[in-house]
């Protein structure tokens, strides 16, 4: 595949798409405006995929004009082979039945189609008229998917690809599939922070240009502005795209196909349990020294996908560490504050308190019905005690003390007082993965050679863990600070390290070994802030958006997700690992912000938003997008226990895993991993299957390299259904595998075979 990125103009039809577009995204800013918190997350009445009056009066309209068109004839005609194919299928499977017709089965569909619709009644079926416009609108979103999942060396469903190569008639082959590349972790005994066989410099230039690094071969090229052979995606390309997705989510008939779609699946499946739930339970019974929790012979691997490492720890563990830290360490100086440094005791006799007499309660980081639907409260959960000092000596890799402490909760040197570490956790329990978002912010470019210093001075690898960067939504604070000029500079800082990393490691020792440890970048904040601003091919370029507001969430992914397409080629190159884009995404906030992540994301975390539009959910459930839940966390800050649509978008066969989100604040026990999913199986009634599914999903999306996830989940867990399932280490039953795959093959093939019968009537007109 040529590793270009393909650029588009507008044209009169993507001029009409990007006017509805604008109009949907006008919608839904006005729609953040003007709702009412208590009823975030019901279905507005607009969103209903079965129309208002106004909506079934003009469909009314509709139909009776094209009742007396010859197109509307043709269409129908076309629907009656359809038709007529599935009962002759339906007629070799049940001989008696043909019998009675006075068939047989060696008779061919094409021979039998008249008779039979002579024969059967004519009576109003539920395929609606624009069903082969839907298909052509979702198989072509699927497409614009694939097309930027390529392109970022993201993950792009292999079933899925595979029938979109069928509507091309082409054959899909291993060749075409693209994967992320990412380090394993180190052999036992092996140096994890070894800066041996390090690469030598390209010598290539590096240039920020309209907020995306280019790369030239030298001087050159830089003055000639002739870049090297990468894909550079542009913003003009990418809004007609995301105005293509835009545009399907408030068309009537897309909707109404999808929301019948999904009440299909989530019927299917609710039969499956029926049918097939003692079955599955047999299976899995039948595989000796396996369940969930015989781990060690099965090797059944959960990942917390979505973990922040600032919260990575329990509230006792926290309240422990201070207390032990100001037990041995009191007099040493921990903060600097009006040019002077300040002991850890004087700092707690400025908060006019004795660490003896901490309790859980008064460290209050713990999240509650006071946080609901307060981003402001709950980050001020991030200060024990309310105090921002405690947060920067213990919270922060970077503060006056290197980021020690902080280390020392995450993974210590072994220190016969400090036996509560979280990796140490992790590494005892033997079956648990984590992968914890560190912060880069972009107001300096010196803050990787920072992180990636506190990262190996402190010994803080772990092959339990793998870590994740972290970028906050929060240049507006930095602007209003005059801590940087434009929105440009933000993503110089950001990136431009990396690329200088990437060509010149032997310059760059720590961070390139630090970002073999990297999988993937993160986009975080309260999505729910309102930005006035409409996104669009004529949006500012970031070097010209001065302004102190910040940009609107679309803006934000499409720079981050272009930067990492051009430095994921680039290291590609050079034969290093890769990075996949991983934003919290349909937490809060308007149902866009799922359409850009649907383009530019690997995959997401929360989701919730998809409840709201069955166009996107849809598109998630047809492209497999991984999606990692945090339940508990939503409970405290958006979203009732209860209400969360984990479970149903499970039972329709979307791709979700449980993750915690932040111990901290919403967990209560020593391993929230389990927790999280004790409390899912049994508020949910969750079988075991359903349970080890979840589990399996969560290595699939992980961060982890391709020899671990054969190693976890099996060799083949590539392939399709239930030939990429080791029951042995998923403990997911075979049934339950190809049950998934083939309800996922008859959705596609039902979209691909209305494409291709409205082309055959096309050719035949």
């Amino acid at each position: 595949m040529p590793r270009q990125f393909p650029k588009i103009t507008l044209t009169e039809a993507d001029e009409e798409v990007r006017l509805l577009a604008e109009r949907v995204y006008a919608s839904a800013l006005k729609e953040e405006d003007n709702k009412e918190a208590v009823s975030m997350f019901t279905v507005p009445e607009e969103d209903c995929p079965i129309g208002l009056h106004q909506a079934k009066e003009r469909e009314l309209l509709r139909e009776l004009a094209e009742q007396q068109s010859e197109e509307s004839t043709k269409r129908k005609k076309s629907f009656k082979i359809i038709r007529s194919q599935s009962m002759s299928l339906q007629s070799i499977t049940n001989p008696e039945w043909i019998c009675s017709l006075g068939a047989t089965p060696f008779v061919s569909p094409s021979s039998t189609c008249s008779s039979l619709l002579e024969s059967f009644p004519e009576y109003q079926r539920i395929t609606v008229e624009d069903y082969e416009q839907a298909a052509k609108s979702l198989l072509k979103a699927l497409r614009i998917r694939e097309k930027y999942s390529k392109l970022a060396y993201h993950r792009f469903f292999r079933t899925t690809a595979k029938y979109l190569r069928s509507t091309e008639n082409e054959l899909w082959t291993e060749e075409d599939e693209v994967l992320p590349d990412i380090c394993p972790c180190p052999r036992p005994g092996e140096d994890p922070y070894s800066m041996e066989n390090i690469p030598e410099n390209l010598g290539f230039e590096l240039k920020m240009r309209d907020g995306i690094v280019n790369v030239y071969d030298n001087m050159e090229a830089l003055g000639e502005n002739k870049p090297r052979n990468l894909p550079y995606p542009d913003l003009e390309t990418f809004a007609i795209d995301l105005s293509h997705v835009l545009a399907m989510i408030a068309d009537g008939p897309t909707k109404t196909y999808c929301h019948r779609r999904l009440n299909f699946l989530g019927s299917k499946f609710y039969l499956h349990e029926m049918l097939n739930e003692m079955a599955e339970l047999k299976e899995l019974k039948g595989v000796p020294h396996r369940d969930f929790y015989n781990v060690r012979k099965a090797r059944l691997l959960l990942v917390d996908t979505h973990i922040h490492a600032a919260a990575c720890m329990s509230q006792k563990h926290l309240l422990t560490f201070i207390q032990t830290t100001y037990k041995m360490e009191a007099d040493r100086v921990v903060l600097e504050k009006d040019g002077r440094g300040v002991t850890l005791r004087e700092v707690f006799h400025s908060l006019s308190m004795d660490p003896y007499d901490l309790t859980v309660d008064s460290l209050d980081v713990h999240a509650g019905r006071q946080t609901f639907h307060r981003f402001d409260k709950f980050n001020s959960k991030y200060n024990p005690v309310g105090a921002n000092e405690l947060r920067e000596i213990y919270l922060k890799a970077d503060n006056l003390i290197h980021g020690e402490y902080f280390a020392r909760i995450i993974k210590a040197r072994r220190r016969p007082h400090n036996t509560f570490e979280v990796s140490h956790d992790l590494e005892e329990s033997k079956y648990q993965h984590a992968e914890p978002r560190l912060s880069i912010y972009g107001r300096s470019p010196d803050e990787w050679d920072s992180l990636s210093k506190w990262f190996i001075d402190h010994k803080v690898h772990s092959p339990n863990m793998r870590w994740i960067i972290q970028v906050p939504r929060i240049y507006d604070i930095f602007k209003s600070k005059k801590l940087i000029p434009n929105f440009s500079k933000m993503l110089e800082n950001i990136f431009l390290p990396l690329f200088e990393a990437t060509v010149n490691p032997q310059k760059h020792k720590e961070l390139h070994v630090f970002l073999k440890y990297v999988t993937g970048f993160d986009s975080v904040d309260d999505e729910s802030k309102h930005s006035d601003h409409l996104f669009s091919y004529k949006s500012p370029k970031p070097q010209q958006w001065t302004a102190d507001n910040n940009p609107p969430y679309s803006y934000y992914l499409f720079h981050m997700y272009a930067n990492i397409m051009v430095l994921n080629n680039l290291r590609r190159e050079r034969g290093l690992s890769t990075f996949q884009f991983r934003p919290h995404c349909g937490e809060a906030g308007s149902i866009t912000h799922l359409v850009s992540a649907f383009l530019t994301a690997d995959n997401i975390s929360h989701g919730l938003n998809l409840k709201k539009s069955p166009v996107l959910q849809y598109l998630y459930y047809l492209a497999q997008v991984p999606i990692a839940m945090s339940p508990l966390s939503n409970n405290s800050l958006f979203l009732e226990y209860s209400k969360n649509p984990l479970r149903e978008f499970l039972h329709k066969g979307l791709c979700v895993s449980l993750s915690t989100d932040d111990p901290m604040q919403f967990h209560y026990t020593k391993e929230p991993l389990m927790e999280e999913y004790a409390i899912a199986a049994q508020l949910w009634k969750l079988s075991t299957c359903d349970v080890c599914e979840i589990a399996r999903n969560s290595v699939l999306q992980s961060g982890l390299s391709h020899q671990e996830k054969q190693h976890f989940i099996g060799a083949n867990y590539l392939k399709d259904g239930h030939e990429g399932n080791d029951i042995r280490r998923t403990n997911v039953a075979q049934i339950r595998m190809a049950y998934r795959h083939e309800t996922l093959c008859n959705e596609l093939s039902f979209l691909v075979e209305a494409v291709k019968s409205e082309a055959i009537n096309s050719k035949s007109e």
